[in-house]
Formats: C-alpha cells, sequence, structure tokens
C-alpha cells in the first residue's frame, strides 16, 4: 500500500509516543509494521519516543499513547503529553480502560501495599512499603486516559496489529478519519 500525498504540502507529520503503565507492546507492536516503517518516515518525523530516545516532547500532530495511569507521575506525563499534541491517539487496552493494570482495582491499594512488602513469605525482617521520595505516588485506582484528558481516537487491541497502526497512521496522514476494518482489531 503507498502512503498518500499529504494535502499540506510537503512538510513532515511530527509524531510523539509515550508509554505509561502498561506492558511496551504496543510500541512493539509498531515496529510490526516492518519494512513500511521506510516509507513511513518519508512521511512522518519521530518526536518523543522510545524509537528516537528523546525525552521531552515538542508541539507534535500526532502523539500515541498507551498505558492506562497508575500513579502520579503518569498522570504529569499524560498531561504534559496531550498539551503538546494535535492529535491524541489512546493505544491499546491499557490506555482505553486500564487493561492488566487494572486488575489491581478490585482490591485495597493500603492493604496490597501490605501484604506484598510486609506480609508475604521469604521477605527480610523489618521490611517495609517503599517510601522514597523518588517514587511516583501510586493512585488509589488505575485510569484509563480519556478519564483525565480528551482523547480524539483510540485504536483498540491488547496489542493493537501492526496493520491497525498502518491503517490509523494513512488515515491520519491522509486527514481522514480512521477507520479499522475487519481482521485489524485482536487481544493476544
Amino acid at each position: 500500500m503507498t502512503l498518500p500525498v499529504l494535502p499540506h504540502g510537503p512538510r513532515k507529520l511530527k509524531v510523539a509516543t509515550v508509554s505509561l503503565a502498561g506492558c511496551f507492546g504496543c510500541h512493539m507492536s509498531l515496529l510490526d509494521i516492518d519494512e513500511r516503517l521506510f516509507e513511513l518516515l518519508e512521511h512522518i518525523e519521530f518526536d518523543r519516543s522510545p524509537l528516537t530516545d528523546i525525552k521531552a516532547v515538542g508541539h507534535c500532530d500526532i502523539g500515541l499513547i498507551e498505558g492506562g495511569l497508575c500513579n502520579a507521575e503518569n498522570v504529569v506525563v499524560l498531561r504534559e503529553f496531550r498539551a503538546h499534541c494535535k492529535t491524541l491517539v489512546a493505544v491499546g487496552a491499557c490506555a482505553i480502560n486500564g487493561g492488566l493494570p487494572a486488575q489491581r482495582n478490585q482490591f485495597d491499594l493500603g492493604t496490597m501495599l501490605t501484604e506484598v512488602y510486609r506480609h508475604r513469605q521469604g521477605l527480610s525482617e523489618g521490611s517495609a512499603i517503599p517510601n522514597d521520595p523518588e517514587l511516583p505516588l501510586p493512585l488509589n485506582q488505575v485510569h484509563p486516559i480519556h478519564e483525565v484528558v480528551h482523547v480524539d481516537y483510540f485504536l483498540p487491541g491488547c496489542p493493537p496489529a501492526a496493520d491497525a497502526f498502518w491503517a490509523l497512521l494513512t488515515d491520519l496522514m491522509a486527514g481522514r478519519t480512521p477507520h479499522l476494518g475487519p481482521g485489524l482489531m485482536r487481544y493476544d
């Protein structure tokens, strides 16, 4: 499939990605577009992303964000990312509904931390819940990102298929509303 001609001329679209509370599988799935990455790079430029190792996000046309919100740092990163992206896409089950990290929502956070860090068999005597100011403060519940910021599009899956990423990006680059046809959503 050939990428469409960009409606706004030769300027490359800036795309940024970030991962919050998740497994990083969505980023791996994006890389699974394989040799199409070279064609994609003729039309886009990656900003903040583990693919570029750029840590701060600049102003971007498209932001792809995977993972939910499990701690205060996730919320800060999300808000900053949203402020810099014209179009924000929630990628994968964790960003859309909390995914596997949200499995902890059925438990009380304090009880769970006490059980894991103080009462679990095999711990050293005097073990304590980590309380270092460098550690982000855990949220009582894991939240999907749309509960904190406006999300323009959702790319479901766990992880979304490489072809779903391709369809989403080519539609956005062509100025179309993304449409995921049959066979592009998966949960494996």
